[in-house]
């Protein structure tokens, strides 16, 4: 009975939306890191940040906009929220990728696109509950 009524079908949805806006975000990280790292010659793992910051500051807003339809009028204190819990998911992308492409020699952007998907369900549980409760 608990699980199903934290399982509701508008979760369900907010979850759809805010995998979609992310998924867009992809884009953007992938994209920057892809530039900074290959292009302008920048570190990989500065390079990361780089793609993490840019699609972040992004993601804020169209999820705050379609995905949780926030009308909060502290947009600092949401997005610092936002953001504060998005950079606990960078270090948990870091960590990952380390893990994987530093320990286990496992290509820098497949282990990139798992660490994605991990930090995805965090991201998403985290600012449901707690950003844009």
């Amino acid at each position: 009975m608990l699980l199903q009524s934290f399982f509701t079908e508008a979760f369900f949805l907010k979850f759809i939306k805010f995998s979609l806006v992310g998924f867009s975000g992809v884009f953007v990280d992938f994209g920057t890191t892809f530039i900074c790292k290959e292009i302008l010659k920048i570190q990989k793992y500065v390079a990361n940040t780089c793609g993490f910051a840019l699609a972040a500051t992004t993601n804020y807003f169209m999820n705050r906009i379609w995905t949780f339809h926030s009308t909060n009028p502290n947009i600092m204190m949401e997005f610092t929220r936002f953001f504060i819990i998005a950079l606990i998911g960078l270090f948990m992308n870091l960590l990952i990728i380390w893990a994987m492409s530093g320990k286990f020699k496992v290509n820098f952007y497949v282990s990139k696109l798992i660490a994605t998907l991990v930090v995805t369900l965090w991201n998403f549980l985290i600012n449901a509950y707690y950003t844009f409760a």
